[in-house]
């Protein structure tokens, strides 16, 4: 994930919603967001002030590109992608998001966080239709294949997150076959098969201010 010079956790809290970006933790007891609810700092518990329209919008950009990992001048450059292409244009800056091949790693389970997806591509573990790729933000597409590399494929982090993926739902657009640790893409991802918690119309009028 792209660095903020932040613990992860706390973005969780100032967004105060859980992001996924810790990997396991996020989904056990331990997850800081349970036991802190309130944004971080001195003044945490204090600022429960209502925002603005404009703070609301804020708030829903931040919690979007945190969630995916990447930086401002790289989210304006996708929601400009967004806003070229035919359709509606949050469902098109979510595919382009989800596209990414960081975030295809982590959907098909070969990763526990995106941060560690984006790590294992940029170490080389991971090929596109047979060649290596160690660009996160490489666009994937349907039909492409997306296969761990042979001696990766015995890397405790990578192989521990294969095994813990086992008991979660896969999404519609992708499919994947953990024997052979490859995945690929099925189809473009609709706005139902996208589970993220974000109201991208939000950030859509956001940048249309």
């Amino acid at each position: 994930m792209a660095s903020e010079g932040n613990p992860v956790c706390r973005l969780c809290r100032r967004e105060g919603v859980k992001l996924y970006l810790k990997g396991d933790k996020c989904y056990s007891r331990k997850c800081p967001v349970e036991k802190r609810s309130y944004p971080p700092g001195q003044h945490g518990q204090g600022m429960q002030r209502k925002l603005s329209d404009y703070g609301v919008q804020l708030r829903e950009k931040q919690k979007m590109r945190r969630i995916y990992g990447v930086r401002e001048g790289q989210f304006r450059g996708y929601m400009k992608e967004a806003v070229r292409r035919t359709g509606v244009t949050g469902e098109n800056l979510l595919q382009l998001l989800e596209l990414r091949l960081d975030n295809v790693v982590y959907r098909l389970g070969l990763a526990t966080s995106r941060a560690q997806a984006r790590q294992f591509v940029s170490h080389e573990h991971i090929t596109v239709n047979g060649r290596r790729v160690n660009i996160a933000s490489y666009q994937v597409r349907p039909n492409d294949i997306i296969e761990v590399v042979g001696e990766a494929r015995k890397i405790p982090p990578l192989v521990g997150a294969v095994e813990a993926s086992g008991g979660r739902p896969l999404a519609a657009w992708l499919q994947f076959d953990a024997n052979q640790f490859r995945g690929s893409i099925v189809s473009l991802p609709k706005r139902d098969e996208i589970d993220t918690d974000v109201q991208e119309s939000l950030i859509v009028e956001f940048y249309s201010r």
